[in-house]
Parts: structure tokens; sequence; C-alpha cells
């Protein structure tokens, strides 16, 4: 396929003119905090796009090489070769002021900053641009959005895949083909800011286990402990805490930090304790009992049923667990789960060892905006059906209008088969103009394309005729309604494959800071420890199961190994909130898609509205139905704080 037009005018590049350094590594792994880089290739571009230097290297890596069936690189091939340390400086050199570009940047970028780490270096980075998450909003009509397939959208040859060289030299192509598209859509860059990650210490905690039983309940007034109880410590003990505690997760029971309605028992010396884990247990009725009474109960804990739906032969056979924090209320029942958000260092709370204070009870939901429909899963949990109307197949962006008629605008759209776009992109087909709308500055840039341009009342009986730069023969996602459900295919194993993804993005005019985060949850709709939630300041929970990609100022991605999580994961919840004042009715619609993968066909996309005073929202949920995975479109608002959610999934959250 031929190059798409540039610009008539070269000026129209000048906003999307830097000086460059593209990167391409092959690693051993794709964990940066265990795995390491094989070899690396830089190519530096100036304004005009045109080359400048060049360098590319085999590295040692003092480990085994990894997936050789997938890079070639073998343990002989690299043997001779310089370790990173060695080639860092001159790497860094070519960093220096630019603005790093790769191919899905964070992982690329994570590596690196690992590797200078390790190398007791600075790595000279400020900001990166990832030609994945630029493509997502160019949007153009190619089946997926590997490296691959853009170089032949664009027309770029590509010699040898997952040569880190040549692969670097194609995303040079894809690049300039990318940024004249960009500028052909008036489209700002997903730049992202870069701050300093030099301190090996940066990586996340080797990973926890969480307990592997089913909580039975609460301790029966003279019962026996039984595996699986979540059991929590507060106050002066007598033995060691830390020992008390691996003592405890060794006989199967589930050591929590923090005390909920789930919480089995308490156990403390000082029965009119202070602390909050003490006033909490009083509130909700838990049982306490002193440490001598703990031991004794150890020394004959009775067989829990694991997660896999097993009772156990008894607690000398249970694995060692180790201590988990919870605290807080517990969301209501999984047909209406309670939303979360996300902090960023220095914005909000964040997960502390500091007990939490009293807690309220879990918010109530709001009424659901006008207009929005409050579908249900599909009935007998099957496949969504893929939509059928008018609309079909085709992609139309709302401008305009006040907040409840550009929500009932989309929902139309959505009920007429088609999808909602919150951005202006080469997918988009139509464009709905409301009261207001005219004065919208994407509407010059409209026009010049030849979309399509309908005044509201298209919307009762739409027309559709072909647009001007818009088709392609890709397969469409299955649009969501709001609480639409979607069967996702059975995860085979360990491997990027089974990396299941949901990204969301807003409107690219948005000021305002929002985050997205995840928590992966149990049975019990709580974390197994606080290190379950996922969010900008801890990226990637201890297992490594679960990370959140920042792809640009207005879109970032959770990805998921649905085959690595443990049984005890019943659920990951993906929500968003906003720092600061401003409310999801002041931001708009955000769109989410989801697939395996962050470069492949999605599966699943929903467009989904708040109401006007919302600032947090849950945007899905990835869940657990027997042997498969769901994804479930939830769209729900929430007034409350960060504080006031993550504590409702049982997180230990410091003010």
């Amino acid at each position: 396929m031929s190059l798409a037009p540039a610009p008539s005018d070269p000026s129209d590049l000048r906003d999307y003119a830097f000086e460059w350094a593209l990167v391409d590594v092959e690693t051993s792994g794709l964990v940066p905090r265990r795995d390491r880089v094989l070899s690396v290739a830089v190519v530096t571009l100036g304004p005009d796009g045109e080359q400048t230097g060049e360098f590319s290297t085999l590295l040692d890596p003092g480990c085994d090489p990894g997936p050789v069936h997938v890079h070639g690189l073998t343990a002989e091939r690299l043997r001779g070769a310089p370790a990173f340390g060695q080639v860092a400086g001159r790497i860094g050199a070519l960093l220096d002021g630019r603005v790093l570009v790769a191919h899905n940047a964070q992982f690329d970028y994570d590596f690196l900053a690992h590797e200078f780490a390790r190398a007791r270096l600075r790595l000279p980075v400020a900001r990166r641009l990832c030609t994945l998450a630029l493509n997502r909003r160019v949007d153009p009509p190619t089946d997926d959005l590997r490296l691959g397939t853009l170089a032949a959208h664009y027309g770029v040859p590509q010699l040898k895949a997952h040569d880190a060289l040549d692969d670097t030299r194609v995303l040079a192509g894809v690049l300039r083909a990318s940024l004249r598209q960009a500028a052909r859509l008036d489209l700002p860059l997903p730049l992202v800011a870069c701050p300093p990650r030099q301190d090996p210490q940066f990586a996340p905690k080797p990973p926890k286990t969480p307990c592997a039983f089913r909580n039975p309940g609460r301790l029966a007034p003279g019962g026996p402990l039984v595996q699986g109880m979540k059991v929590a410590v507060t106050g002066e003990t007598r033995t060691e805490r830390t020992d008390l505690v691996l003592r405890g997760a060794a006989a199967g029971l589930n050591m929590v930090g923090s005390v909920s309605r789930h919480t089995s028992a308490l156990v403390t010396n000082d029965s009119a304790a202070d602390s909050a884990k003490a006033r909490r247990a009083r509130a909700e009725g838990v049982p306490v009992i002193d440490e001598p009474a703990f031991l004794r109960l150890l020394d004959d804990v009775r067989p829990g049923t694991s997660h896999e739906g097993t009772a156990a032969p008894g607690p000398a056979q249970v694995p060692h667990s180790v201590p988990v924090p919870e605290a807080g209320p517990a969301p209501d029942p999984v047909r209406t789960p309670d939303p979360v958000g996300t902090p960023a260092p220095g914005r909000g709370p964040v997960p502390g060892s500091a007990p939490s204070p009293a807690l309220p009870a879990v918010p109530t939901p709001r009424t659901p905006v006008p207009g929005a429909a409050a579908a249900g899963p599909h009935p007998g949990g099957k496949r969504a059906a893929k939509p059928r109307g008018p609309l079909s197949g085709r992609r139309v962006l709302v401008l305009g209008g006040t907040h409840p008629e550009a929500v009932a605008a989309r929902t139309r759209v959505v009920a007429l088969g088609g999808a909602a776009a919150v951005n202006l992109s080469a997918g988009v087909t139509d464009v709905v103009v409301l009261d207001g709308g005219h004065a919208d500055r994407r509407l010059a840039r409209i026009t010049a394309l030849l979309l399509p341009v309908h005044d509201a009342p298209w919307l009762a009986a739409p027309v559709v005729t072909e647009a001007s730069g818009a088709g392609g023969n890709r397969a469409a996602a299955h649009v969501l309604p709001r609480g639409g459900v979607v069967d996702l295919p059975l995860p085979k194993g360990r491997g990027p494959a089974d990396r299941w993804t949901v990204t969301a993005s807003w409107a690219q005019q948005t000021a305002c800071e929002i985050d997205v985060v995840a928590f992966v949850l149990d049975e019990d709709e709580q974390v197994s420890f606080d290190e379950d939630f996922v969010f900008y300041g801890a990226p990637e929970n201890p297992g490594g199961t679960v990370r959140l990609l920042s792809d640009g100022p207005t879109e970032q991605t959770v990805s998921v190994d649905l085959a690595s999580l443990p049984p005890s994961a019943r659920k990951v919840v993906v929500a968003a909130a906003i720092d600061g004042s401003p409310a999801f009715g002041d931001v708009g619609a955000l769109h989410i898609v989801s697939g395996p993968g962050t470069s492949a066909a999605a599966l699943a996309q929903a467009t989904l509205d708040a109401a006007t005073t919302e600032r947090t929202m849950l945007l899905a949920e990835l869940y657990r139905r027997g042997e498969s995975w769901r994804l479930r479109a939830v769209g729900q608002g929430y007034d409350h704080d960060l504080g006031a959610l993550a504590r409702g999934y049982g997180v230990d959250v410091t003010d």
C-alpha cells in the first residue's frame, strides 16, 4: 500500500520536528527488573527526518539469552560481546537531548533504565514517543498495529524482523510516515515525560505468594482456625510479629495487614486497644483473640478449600505464604462493583504501612447519566453479538452539545451499531455537530478531509456515505454498551500473546490529569496485598502479572497476564480517577479498547460517559467464569475520592 498523502504545506510538519533517537532492544525476557538486554540499536534523526547517526551492538548479558527462537541470539553468538556498561556511555551520548522513540516505547525505556541503573549511570532521556501509541491516534486501516504491519501499510521495507538494527531502520520509516499522517489530521503527539528512574531500587519487590485457600468466613466462638481464614494482628506481641505472621501463613492462613468485614479474626493482647485495626474490628463485629489463644489454635488448623475447589490435605502440606495487608470496606457484590482510582507520586493517597483511619461506608453509586444504556451481561453470559444497524462498521465523532446531549448522541450511535469516537482519527467516518460544535477547532480539519458532517436529526434515521480517507478491510472490534460482556480466548501459557490489554483514552485537549489504575481482587472483592493495587507510582504488581503502561498524556494501558494470575485472583478491575477538582463531566467520554497484547487487533471497544460530578470511574472488569475469562465494560462513575475507592478494595491507604 502506498504512503498516505503528505501535508500540502511542508510547514505543517513544524510542530512535529524534533531531534529523535530511535531505539530497539532485543532482550532475554519480558521483565526489565529481571531480564537483560542482548542487543541494542540507536538511529538518530534530525528535525527534517534525515538520519544523523547510527549505532548497534550485541551484548553479553552474563545470563541465559532466553527465547532464542524469537531473537536468534544464542549464548555462543553473544560470547565475547561487550557488557552493557562498556557501551552505556556511547548509547547515552546518542540519547542525550533527543526524544526517545520506540514501538511500545515503555518496554524499551524500562529495559534501558534498568541497564543504566546497573551500570550506575544516568539515563539521559527526558521525553519519549511511542509509535504504537501514535498510530492508535492516527488509526490507520490495518488489521493490527504491529511494526511489520505498519511497515507494509506505509511502504517501508523490512528485511529481518527481531534484528535490532533493521527494526530501528524500519521504525525510522514508520515514524516519518506516522508524523505525516498526524500532521494531516492535526493530531498532537503523545509525548511522555520520563522522570529520572536511575535508582536500582525502583524495581518492584519480589513476588508475594497469595494464600492458596478460599476464605471460609469468621472464626466461630470456641471453634478452630481453618485454612484460608483472614487473620490480622495488632499491638505488641510476645512472639516477634514477623515470626507470628509467618507461622500463620505456613499453616495456610491468609495473614492480612488490616481489617475489613471479611476478616476472620483479629489477634491482639489488648482487647481495649485503640488502633485502627481494633476500632474497625469492633465496628464490624470481627472476633478478637489474644496471642496465646492464637498459638494454641495454630496447632490444629483445619483443612480449607483451595481456589481450585479441592479440599486441602492438611497444614503440613501447605506451602509457605507471606503476610499480605488488607484494609477497608468491601465493594458491593460482583454485579455492582465499587470503583477505584489512582494516585501519582505527590498527588493524593498512596499505599503505605500506616494504619488506615476510621473508614466510611462505601458510597452508593450515582444514577447513570441521562441517555446511558444500562445493558447488563448478555443472556447466559454468551459472547456479545456484533452490533447490527445502519451505523455498523462506522466510527462517529460527536462535537459540541451539553454533556447530557453529547452522552445521548453517543449512546444513540452505539444503539445504531456504530462506534462512538472521542478524538479525530483516520478511522472516523462521520461527524455529528450539536449546538456549539461549529466552534470546535477540529471542524476545519474535518472539512478539509471531506468527512461527512451531519446535524443532530441525522441520528434519528442516518443515511451513510463512504467517507474520504476512511475505510480499509479490517475487522471491527465488538462495540460494547455499558455493562456489555464478551468472552475472551482462553490463555495458552506464559508469553506476550497471553497478556490481555485494556487501553483507555480521552479527549486530546483534556488539561487535567487522569490516572488509570488496576486492582487484582480475590473472591471477597479485596486485594490480597497492597502491591496488587497498580498505579502510576507502582506500575507493576510484584508478580509482574499486571502492568500499567503510560502511552501518552491522554492514553494509558493496563496489561494483564491471564495465564499467570494465581487461582486466588478472581477479577482485575480497571478504573480511572481525576487528580484535583475537575470531574468527568469536564472531560467527557472515555474510550476503551481491549485485545490480546498491545499491538494486536482489538476484540472489544466501548465509549463510556460519566455524569457531571464524578471524579472516579470504573472502566472495565476482567473476571473469571469457570475456566474462561470475560471482559465487562462498566462505565460507573462515583463522586468520592481515591482514598475511599482504594480502601473499598482493601488497600491500606495513607492520606
